[in-house]
């Protein structure tokens, strides 16, 4: 069967007693990979060549404190192929509003972003005002063609200037065998995420229904408003024009097409009101401002059933889309302000992923109305609920992962699979974490930790090697020439990034207030910049305790009991497997191993100007109490096989959206067929639970 390239679809259960998600390039099926051989290269189709799908539950929930739960940065990379320009509705938006950043790959399987194949192991404004207009007025998430080229940077571009794994402290392997190639994510469709909640329910858009709620306005709301009269009403809410109110005719003078238009208006519109005037014996609906732009970020209480749960919970299902930047699509069309939006874990850009979130006071009519709007995004299984989600909350996700174009004798697949089944993986925070850019987000953190504000305006600010979009690049090189803030946010077309936010933030309180600037950037983002340098130590200190010890428990290591942290006796060390040690992520309410890694901590974090003894910070979102994280994770319920396949474009599986159209799953040629034909092939399954 020469040309039908080998696909391997392999399914990992992963119940991780982890405090964060386990991430990409962690190397623990595989030893040292040697130079990929030029057969392996991106894309190539040969015999013997596949795709490895893994599904995988990793479990979180390890002694959590606050201010310890990372937020991953961001993959920015979307290849040209898999770029989908997003499409709207007329009647979703008004005028030009068509212009609006994990979940990683579990560490126990080494293989970073494509396309390399990896081993298996604002124009200066005069006011506030303006520079919100400016903000409001930007391109979020409907790229032109030419934007979409600038995201088809390769990872190896963008990584060509940046970190390798050796500079985070990921040195150590927990097996000595040869390991398989393959690549990860060679299309996005091929890495699959679906959170598990709190409850341990692993989280599916199966029910596209909307509760039942007498309460709730009805569908005409979507579509009473003209186009013009949306356009006007927008300006009015943003303060667009010198208009103090709106005026809309009713043509058809009954009280229940006037109810529909207040409603249609306040659903709408959250910073406006309405009341009904008769002009010249005709009757109008008069919009006007009640809290003004407050009541973007505050729905109005009144408005609200005090019976309903203030939060509507729901899953979102999203492509190719990181969480942050599907909260900034949805918020632009809501017309709210992203804070009111929570979740309990970021996840992926280059991904499928289904996970839960919480926003306060919009109906699930509301929410559902997107899913006429938007592509790659589906949104479903509503209810409402009394509290919002927390950062955090999750147990853990079910990885399913496809490996394209794997390479490898049956001999070292089996190995490393038996390794992951077996022994586990060393359960390092991945690249991911730590930035794809010449500027390492842990830096950024540090110099936050050391209360050092100029060079943590520096470090996100100033120009950088490797792959970066080209407004990026052209609002880095006008701020190192003119230091202007407001010249420099110019050149961002997408002004809801991290740059074009703190560049906001300068603008409005100046260049002597960073501290304030710096916190317009939403909580989880600034945060992310601290966990990242958490992130370092702990991977260094690990490191340096496997070479140490080994993979062993020796007296002195830490383990958990509940939710406390004890230390391991002299003699009860045998009562202990390495899967049980943990190793503290540094912070002011956790303790350190009483062994030679104790002073390890302290000199790493000595020589970054930071006292282990007080890690209180002057302002508190960034006082670490710190965490504690099992060094090693062991998977459970194992599976995997192989398929071949004579599409390269054809999904593998199918995802939530699949299932719910209806689709049939794949069909493949026979693998016991290959078996019989394919020296090489290679096949086992176990059903996944």
């Amino acid at each position: 069967m020469p040309g039908r390239p080998r696909s391997w679809l392999f399914r990992v259960a992963l119940v991780a007693a982890a405090l964060l998600r386990p991430e990409q390039r962690a190397r623990p099926l595989a030893a040292r990979p040697g130079p990929r051989p030029r057969s392996q290269a991106p894309g190539s189709l040969k015999c013997f060549l596949g795709a490895l799908k893994m599904e995988m539950t990793e479990v979180t929930g390890v002694s959590l404190k606050r201010g310890s739960v990372a937020v991953e940065d961001n993959d920015r990379v979307a290849p040209a192929e898999e770029a989908k320009r997003q499409k709207i509705l007329d009647h979703c938006l008004t005028k030009s509003q068509s212009e609006l950043e994990h979940v990683s790959p579990p560490s126990g399987v080494n293989v970073p972003e494509p396309p390399e194949a990896v081993s298996a192991r604002e124009g200066t404004k005069n006011s506030d005002v303006q520079l919100e207009e400016e903000e409001e007025e930007e391109e979020d998430g409907l790229s032109e063609e030419g934007e979409e080229e600038e995201e088809a940077e390769s990872f190896a571009d963008m990584m060509k200037h940046g970190l390798t794994e050796l500079d985070v402290g990921i040195t150590k392997f927990v097996s000595s065998h040869q390991g398989f190639s393959g690549i990860l994510k060679e299309r996005y469709s091929d890495f699959v995420v679906h959170e598990i909640g709190k409850d341990g329910r692993i989280s599916h858009l199966d029910d596209l229904s909307v509760p039942v709620d007498e309460e709730d306005p009805t569908e005409d709301v979507f579509t009473v408003l003209t186009a013009e009269e949306k356009q006007r009403l927008e300006e009015l809410q943003l303060f667009k024009n010198k208009e103090t109110s709106v005026a809309i005719e009713v043509i058809e003078d009954t009280k229940e097409k006037r109810t529909i238009i207040h409603q249609a208006i306040k659903s709408l519109f959250p910073g406006l009101e309405t009341k009904t005037e008769d002009r010249e014996g005709k009757k109008y609906i008069v919009a006007y401002h009640a809290a003004g732009k407050k009541a973007l970020a505050n729905p109005r209480k009144h408005s609200w059933p005090k019976s309903r749960g203030s939060y509507c919970h729901f899953v979102l299902y999203k492509e190719n889309k990181d969480t942050m930047d599907a909260i900034n699509v949805l918020s632009k069309y809501l017309r709210v302000k992203p804070n009111i939006f929570s979740y309990m874990g970021t996840k992926d850009k280059r991904a499928i992923t289904v996970q839960e979130i919480a926003v306060l006071k919009i109906t699930a009519q509301r929410l559902a109305h997107l899913n006429k709007c938007l592509m790659n995004f589906k949104l479903g299984n509503f209810s409402y609920q009394k509290n919002p989600l927390k950062l955090g909350e999750l147990q853990g996700n079910h990885f399913t992962v496809v490996l394209r174009n794997i390479t490898g004798t049956d001999e070292q697949v089996q190995q490393a699979m038996n390794s992951l089944k077996e022994i586990g993986f060393i359960n390092y925070y991945g690249m991911q974490r730590f930035g794809t850019t010449a500027v390492p987000t842990y830096q950024v953190g540090r110099a936050i930790l050391q209360n050092s504000w100029t060079e943590v305006m520096d470090l996100i600010l100033k120009p950088r090697s490797g792959a970066e979009k080209g407004y990026l690049v052209k609002c880095r090189e006008e701020w190192a020439k003119t230091k202007d803030p407001a010249a420099a946010l110019r050149k961002l077309p997408v002004k809801r990034c991290v740059e074009g936010q703190l560049l906001r933030g300068l603008s409005k309180y100046g260049m002597k207030n960073i501290v304030s600037a710096f916190g317009i950037i939403p909580r989880n983002n600034r945060l992310m910049y601290i966990h990242s340098y958490q992130s370092y130590v702990w991977n260094n200190m690990v490191s340096k305790r496997i070479e140490e010890y080994g993979l062993r428990p020796v007296p002195g290591d830490l383990v958990l009991k509940g939710a406390t942290a004890t230390y391991v006796d002299e003699e009860d060390v045998n009562n202990y497997s390495i899967h049980d040690v943990v190793m503290p992520l540094p912070g002011f309410d956790v303790i350190y191993p009483k062994h030679k890694i104790s002073e390890a901590y302290r000199e790493m974090l000595t020589a970054d100007n930071l006292d282990i003894d007080n890690m209180r910070h002057k302002i508190r979102d960034y006082s670490l109490s710190g965490a504690y994280r099992k060094i090693i994770i062991r998977p459970q319920n194992v599976s995997w096989e192989v398929v071949a396949y004579d599409d390269p474009k054809i999904p593998l599986f199918n995802t939530d959206v699949d299932n719910l159209e209806g689709k049939p799953p794949p069909v493949f040629a026979s693998v016991c067929f290959l078996e019989r034909r394919m020296e090489k092939t290679f096949c086992t399954r176990s059903i996944t639970p």
